[in-house]
């Protein structure tokens, strides 16, 4: 099994968000069975309460960023370092106010790989009265 590219979902905040997510429909079918509308409606807050307790494990680095991570980090009980910044092209991260979307990150890769090739004069001017000059 140590051989899988899978790697989706197996972190603290996956993990609890589906404890949390089973718990409120078991309470939803058992109100559902009892003909009981106050606990139908508990057990849907309870499945609405697991979409926000994964996105804030999620946020505080117990979540993945979306893709494959590397092998070292494919523990589900890897904490990730990067959830402060915030992932590129993570919706989550993106409605937190985190990040920026993936074609912004990769953009903003590809000048400074193109300012270290040229040695940073591409792109680089002087603005003087209003005026834009190539720095030379």
């Amino acid at each position: 099994m140590s051989g899988h590219q899978h790697d989706e979902g197996h972190t603290v905040a996956g993990w609890t968000g589906c404890a949390v997510a089973v718990a409120g429909s078991t309470v939803a079918g058992v109100g559902m069975c009892l003909s009981s509308a106050a606990g139908l409606w508990l057990g849907l807050g309870v499945v609405a309460l697991s979409v926000l307790v994964t996105w804030g494990l999620h946020l505080t680095g117990w979540g993945k960023p979306p893709g494959v991570r590397p092998p070292a980090e494919r523990g589900w009980r890897v904490r990730d370092r990067g959830a402060r910044e915030g992932h590129p092209g993570c919706v989550g991260c993106r409605l937190a106010g985190r990040g920026r979307p993936a074609e912004a990150v990769e953009a903003a890769a590809a000048g400074a790989a193109a300012a270290a090739v040229d040695g940073g004069a591409v792109g680089a001017g002087v603005v003087s009265a209003g005026r834009t000059t190539a720095a030379s």
